[in-house]
């Protein structure tokens, strides 16, 4: 079967990639704060994910999405849902942070 995609169209994969590998709330990532991270507004209530602070004790991020503002922070180890998202902080090593997203849903 063949098909053929109309300007502007874009498959799901391409879609992800033109907003980042998260954008689908699945990925493993490294990082260092302050580092934003793209996610679906619509899957998960906010549309980017912050990470504000990495240290050898904790994590801090936060999300904003109109006048709610949704902020958590973890050891290495453990794991922050905010809404729909679930960020698991892997480890850490000097001030970066490796964590792993994933929807509840």
């Amino acid at each position: 079967m063949t098909g053929a995609l109309g300007f502007g169209l874009m498959t799901p994969v391409a879609s992800a990639a033109a907003h980042g590998p998260c954008y689908d709330g699945r990925c493993k990532i490294t990082v260092s704060a302050p580092k934003t991270i793209k996610v679906n507004s619509r899957k998960f209530g906010f549309a980017s994910l912050k990470i504000t602070s990495v240290s050898s004790r904790s994590v801090k991020m936060s999300a904003t999405s109109g006048r709610v503002h949704l902020s958590g922070s973890t050891s290495p180890g453990g794991t922050v849902q905010l809404n729909n998202l679930k960020v698991w902080v892997k480890s850490v090593s000097g001030r970066k942070a490796k964590l792993q997203l994933f929807p509840t849903r």
